[in-house]
C-alpha cells in the first residue's frame, strides 16, 4: 500500500488500468465484430435453407413459389428472407424454367391454357455459381455472365441439384450479399482501434500533464529564484514524492530567503557599526575644532570688527558664512551620530495632530517666503499615538522640510492628513514638488543616498529608523514632476 502512494506506484497503477480498459475495449468491439459477421452468416445460410425448401416445394407441388409466399400460413419466407433472397428458379431436365419467383421469367400461359416455359439459356447476366465446380459438365448450360466480379458482385448464385422422376432438376437460389459492406466491416474494427488509441492518447496525455505539472512548477519556481525571486513557493499538499520534493523545494527556499535577509542585516550592522566608529572619530576628532573655530569666530565678531561700515558689513558677512558652514558640518556630524547609535524610544501616549504642528513650526516662514501653502485634514475620532514626541519629531521635521526644500523653486501646496488606519494611525503628507527619478524611489531609504549636493544620504534613512523603532511602517509614492506622498502608519495608544 506504501508503493500505491509513490508516484512511480500511482503512474504504474493508472497505465496499467489504462491498458486493461483498452484491452477490454478492444475485445468487446471484437466480440460486437464477431457478433455482426455470424448474424450476417446465419442470414445468409437461413435464406439459401429457405431456397431449397422453396425450390424443392416448386418441384414437388402443384404450387407455384410465387402463390406459395403469399399465403399466410407459410413458415419461412419472413421479411428478413425477401431482403436477401433475389430470385429462387427450379429448371427442370430440359434447362428450362419450370418455376421462378420473378414473373417475368417464370411459367406463362397462352390462350388455351397451356404453360409456356422461358429458356434458361435466355436469362442475361446470371450471376457466377458457387462452388460450380460441384456441378460438374452441366456448368455449360448456365448462362453465367463471365464479365460479373464476384468480388465485388451483389449477387450470388447457389445451384442444388435434385434427383426427380423425370431426371435431374436444379434449384437455383440468387442471395443478395453484402460485399458492397465488406470494405467497410474490414476497416471498422481498425477505427474502432484507432479510436480506442486516440482516447488513450488522450489520457495518457492528460495523466501526464497532471503528473508533471509539479515538476513544470519546480522548474518554473526555481527559474524565479535563480532570478533573485526568494518568495516564491510551490504547492505541497500532495504525500507522493513530488509533494515532500516540494515541500523540502519551500524550506530550502525560506531558509535562502532567511539567509539574505540576515546577510542584509549583518551588512547593515556592519555598516552602523562603521558609521558608529567613524562618528565617535568625527565626535572626537572634529566638534571640539569647530567649537573652538565658532567661539573665535564670535570673539573676532566682537573685538575685531572694522570700524568702516562697509568693511564691517563684508566682516559680518564673512563671519556669518563661516558660522553657518560650521553649523553645516556639525549637523552632518549629528546626522552621523544619530544614525550610528542605538534608538532607544521612551513611548507614551501623545496627540498626533500636535505632534504634526510642532514640527511644522520650523518650516512655516521658509514656507512663506517660498509661496508654499499649508494644510492640515484630521479625520474625526483620531486616537492618540504611541510614540516618542523627541524621536518623532525629527522624522515630521525632516519629512516637511524636504517637502518644503522640494517646492522651494516653484512655490506650492504641502499637505498634511491624519486619519485612523485600523490599530494604527496614518500621517499622509504630500507635496506638488519636483517628485523623485523612478530609479531612486527604492533607494531613498538607503544611507548615504542623496540627491542634494550637500546631503549627507541619513536624513530619511534616520526617519526610517526611528519609525520601525516605534513599530510603524513608512512608504512613499512619487511621480517625477507630480509631487510625492508619504505615509507614516504609527500604532495607536492601547
Amino acid at each position: 500500500m506504501n508503493f500505491l502512494n509513490t508516484f512511480r506506484g500511482r503512474l504504474l497503477l493508472i497505465l496499467a488500468l489504462l491498458l486493461m480498459a483498452t484491452l477490454g475495449v478492444q475485445y468487446y468491439l471484437n466480440l460486437l465484430t464477431q457478433r455482426d459477421s455470424d448474424r450476417l452468416r446465419d442470414e445468409q445460410t437461413r435464406a439459401l435453407v429457405t431456397g431449397i425448401a422453396l425450390g424443392s416445394n416448386g418441384i414437388t407441388s402443384r404450387e407455384y413459389m410465387s402463390d406459395f409466399v403469399l399465403r399466410e400460413d407459410q413458415p419461412f419466407f419472413d421479411e428478413a428472407i425477401k431482403a436477401r433472397i433475389k430470385d429462387i428458379m427450379v429448371i427442370d431436365e430440359e434447362w428450362k424454367i419450370a418455376d421462378s419467383l420473378d414473373e417475368k421469367i417464370g411459367p406463362r400461359f397462352d390462350a388455351a391454357g397451356n404453360a409456356v416455359y422461358t429458356e434458361l439459356s435466355a436469362i442475361k447476366g446470371l450471376p457466377l455459381l458457387a462452388e460450380a465446380d460441384r456441378i460438374g459438365s452441366d456448368i455449360k448450360y448456365f448462362p453465367v455472365d463471365p464479365t460479373i466480379n464476384t468480388a465485388t458482385s451483389e449477387l450470388e448464385a447457389h445451384a442444388i441439384p435434385i434427383e426427380t422422376s423425370k431426371g435431374r432438376w436444379y434449384v437455383v437460389v440468387i442471395l443478395k450479399n453484402d460485399k458492397d459492406k465488406a470494405a467497410w466491416r474490414a476497416a471498422q474494427p481498425l477505427v474502432y482501434t484507432l479510436g480506442v488509441l486516440l482516447v488513450s492518447s488522450l489520457i495518457t496525455f492528460l495523466l501526464v500533464f497532471r503528473f508533471t505539472r509539479p515538476i513544470a512548477d519546480l522548474t518554473s519556481a526555481a527559474r524565479h529564484i535563480a532570478d533573485g525571486d526568494l518568495s516564491v513557493r510551490v504547492d505541497g499538499s500532495k504525500t507522493n514524492e513530488l509533494g515532500r520534493l516540494a515541500l523540502n523545494f519551500n524550506e530550502m527556499t525560506a531558509e535562502l530567503e532567511k539567509k539574505r535577509e540576515l546577510e542584509a542585516q549583518l551588512q547593515q550592522a556592519e555598516k552602523s557599526a562603521v558609521v558608529g566608529r567613524l562618528g565617535s572619530a568625527i565626535a572626537h576628532e572634529i566638534r571640539n575644532p569647530l567649537n573652538y573655530i565658532n567661539l573665535t569666530l564670535d570673539h573676532l565678531r566682537k573685538k575685531f570688527a572694522p570700524e568702516d561700515e562697509e568693511k564691517r558689513a563684508t566682516f559680518e558677512k564673512l563671519t556669518s558664512q563661516l558660522k553657518d558652514e560650521v553649523a553645516r558640518i556639525n549637523g552632518q556630524i549629528s546626522d552621523f551620530l544619530n544614525y550610528s547609535r542605538p534608538a532607544n524610544a521612551e513611548l507614551r501616549p501623545i496627540s498626533a495632530r500636535e505632534t504634526v504642528e510642532g514640527s511644522l513650526r520650523i518650516v512655516e516662514a521658509q514656507a512663506a517666503e517660498s509661496n508654499i501653502t499649508i494644510g492640515i485634514i484630521e479625520h474625526e475620532d483620531v486616537p492618540q499615538i504611541l510614540g516618542d514626541p523627541e524621536f518623532l519629531r525629527s522624522v515630521f521635521n525632516n519629512l516637511f522640510i524636504n517637502a518644503i526644500q522640494a517646492m522651494e523653486s516653484t512655490g506650492g501646496h504641502l499637505g498634511i492628513k491624519i486619519l485612523p488606519d485600523g490599530d494604527m494611525v496614518r500621517f499622509e503628507i504630500s507635496d506638488t514638488g519636483s517628485g523623485i527619478a523612478a530609479e531612486n524611489v527604492s533607494k531613498i531609504f538607503e544611507p548615504y543616498f542623496s540627491t542634494k549636493e550637500t546631503g549627507t544620504g541619513l536624513g530619511l534613512a534616520i526617519v526610517q529608523k526611528i519609525v520601525e523603532v516605534h513599530n510603524g511602517t513608512i512608504t512613499v509614492e512619487s511621480t517625477a514632476s507630480s509631487g510625492t506622498k508619504f505615509s507614516v502608519r504609527l500604532p495607536k495608544e492601547n
